[in-house]
């Protein structure tokens, strides 16, 4: 299966003119495309399936219980589908079906350890303050944030263990926020605010054969070596805010492949 991953492309300030990419049997949105929705409808009618996890920006200036509902209607509109917590198969020209586990994955600021979270959510209160995104009516605050994070990380290691049968090959798995502190910026290296962009799912990695993300404005594709199988992949290709040279290097036509 090739897959054209995008994200952070922030379509409500940048301007960017979204292309499929020949070969591609998959298109993954991994959030961030754009914070009013709007360019949401840029993808209607794509020549393949479109698969949507919402970043953070989806959520600036809302209600985050009623986003998923709201935005899996935005996105049903345009012939698209948002994963919120959910599963579902896709099967390749080639017949190969991947089970498709799809997440915000939010921060738990647990990136440096527990004792270090304290620092973290502190580190987070300023990403807050723009986001100004409520939860049950009230400001989302760090506590909000970790509580949905942990209900994320919960999902997904539930999804994981569940033993391959035969209704999938492979597993990818899709979230916004990044699996690793190896996704980390180069930019800003290790520091309290970095768990606001990457989680500690290390031990969840190698039970997906392909694990993409967003958020941070940068690019990666790395690998976590697999006893007796082949390795599992790690990729972020995202666009980021041109004003600030975020998009040198970016390839939207990149195809990855899941075999």
């Amino acid at each position: 299966m090739k897959l054209q991953l995008l994200s952070d492309l922030h379509l409500e300030t940048e301007t960017f003119d979204p292309v499929p990419a020949p070969g591609a049997d998959l298109l993954v949105l991994a959030g961030d495309i754009d914070a009013t929705w709007e360019g949401y409808a840029r993808f209607a009618g794509w020549p393949v399936p479109v698969l949507v996890v919402a970043g953070n920006h989806e959520y600036d200036d809302r209600e985050l219980r009623r986003v998923p509902d709201d935005l899996r209607a935005l996105c049903a509109r345009h012939g698209l589908q948002l994963l919120h917590r959910q599963a579902t198969v896709v099967t390749s020209a080639s017949g190969l079906r991947v089970r498709v586990l799809g997440a915000t994955r939010w921060s738990d600021f647990d990136l440096f350890g527990a004792a270090q979270r304290p620092r973290a959510e502190r580190a987070a209160a300023y990403f807050l303050r723009l986001m100004a995104a409520t939860r049950e009516g009230r400001p989302l605050d760090a506590a909000g944030v970790r509580a949905e994070g942990l209900a994320c990380r919960a999902w997904l290691e539930g999804e994981l263990q569940r033993p391959a049968g035969r209704d999938w090959d492979r597993t990818l798995v899709i979230t916004h926020f990044a699996p690793s502190l190896r996704s980390a910026d180069p930019r800003y290296g290790k520091q309290p605010g970095t768990a606001s962009f990457c989680n500690a799912d290390d031990d969840l990695l190698a039970q997906a054969d392909l694990w993409l993300h967003g958020h941070l404005h940068c690019r990666h594709d790395y690998t976590v070596p697999r006893a007796g199988r082949l390795p599992s992949r790690v990729v972020c290709q995202a666009r980021g805010l041109a004003g600030k040279g975020e998009d040198q290097g970016f390839d939207a036509g990149k195809l990855i492949e899941l075999n």
